[in-house]
């Protein structure tokens, strides 16, 4: 049976240990809640020194948790008949505009629902240059991010494609509402990022964090709230939530990074608006631009008009 391994580390004292794997888990490129980690406990799926422990079980520095994938499984990586927006579609690539609230691919508590499982019900072929639980994809956006995502149908494509987000060369242009008013049009934020060191959850700007670098352009200002665009050259976890934040403008409706009181019910108001690249196969570049959802537009009246 397939399973994860997380080695207890920089703790001061215990912790419970489904607090300490619900962090752990998220540093690791998944999402997961307390409560869905708990279906794991409840069948006995996580061990420390090989006996099943309990969700409330304190953990220290340098025990090693096993927690079980048995719900990541192959014969449970299922096609589901979840609609997609295909923007646009040929035999190397797709480009998904992807909603709000959508999981890219599955993980420990996301096994049904998400991106992939559309992906598969969908398209013929796809590439498994990351494994088999992510098919075709090269680049992700957080759960609650809207926008468009290139999906890649073969290995070549997917290199070639990989190759332009490591050196840059793609375009990445996202729209956000933030807090605050600027009194400048243009900013470049280089800072680099790695893991929060007081909050596992959370990235930050640290001083031996990854080289991280977010260009923003003002498009609008209300009364407090400011609407951004953000082009980004390199491509970390959280990167604009963490920039935007470090300057004093995080993103509204940011459950980690803003205020403590969150405006709106589905996540921060951030969307992937335009995304550039070479094509595999033409050689050609190729650009596409998606409309803003709904839910976004009417916050922005709402704040143009307060």
């Amino acid at each position: 049976m397939d399973y994860r391994k997380f080695i207890v580390e920089n703790l001061e004292g215990t912790e419970r240990v489904d607090k300490y794997l619900t962090k752990a888990i998220l540093e690791s490129d998944e999402e997961i809640t307390r409560s869905e980690l708990k279906k794991y406990f409840d069948d006995g799926f996580v061990k420390i020194n090989d006996q099943i422990i309990k969700p409330s079980y304190k953990v220290k520095n340098g025990e090693e948790i096993i927690v079980y994938n048995r719900e990541i499984e192959p014969l449970t990586l299922v096609k589901e008949d979840i609609p997609l927006n295909i923007v646009y579609e040929d035999n190397d690539v797709v480009i998904i505009n992807k909603p709000s609230g959508m999981v890219v691919h599955p993980g420990v508590g996301h096994t049904r629902g998400t991106l992939v499982n559309a992906l598969l019900y969908h398209i013929d072929s796809l590439s498994d240059v990351r494994g088999e639980y992510r098919p075709g994809i090269v680049h992700r956006i957080d759960k609650d991010t809207s926008g468009l995502l290139i999906i890649c149908k073969n290995n070549v494509s997917h290199n070639f494609i990989a190759k332009q987000l490591k050196d840059k060369t793609s375009k990445r242009e996202y729209y956000a509402l933030v807090y605050g008013n600027f009194d400048h049009r243009q900013g470049r934020i280089d800072a680099p990022i790695g893991r929060d060191p007081n909050d596992r959850q959370k990235q930050a700007v640290v001083e031996d964090g990854k080289a991280s670098v977010t260009n923003f352009t003002v498009l609008e200002s209300y009364n407090g709230f400011s609407l951004v665009s953000c082009k980004l050259e390199t491509g970390r976890t959280h990167q604009i939530r963490v920039h935007m934040s470090y300057i004093g403008h995080p993103v509204v409706g940011d459950p980690l990074y803003g205020p403590r009181k969150v405006i709106g019910n589905n996540g921060q108001y951030l969307h992937a608006k335009t995304i550039g690249f070479v094509h595999p196969t033409t050689n050609e570049y190729m650009e596409f631009d998606s409309e803003i959802p709904e839910d976004f537009v009417e916050k922005m009246n709402e704040l143009k008009n307060a």
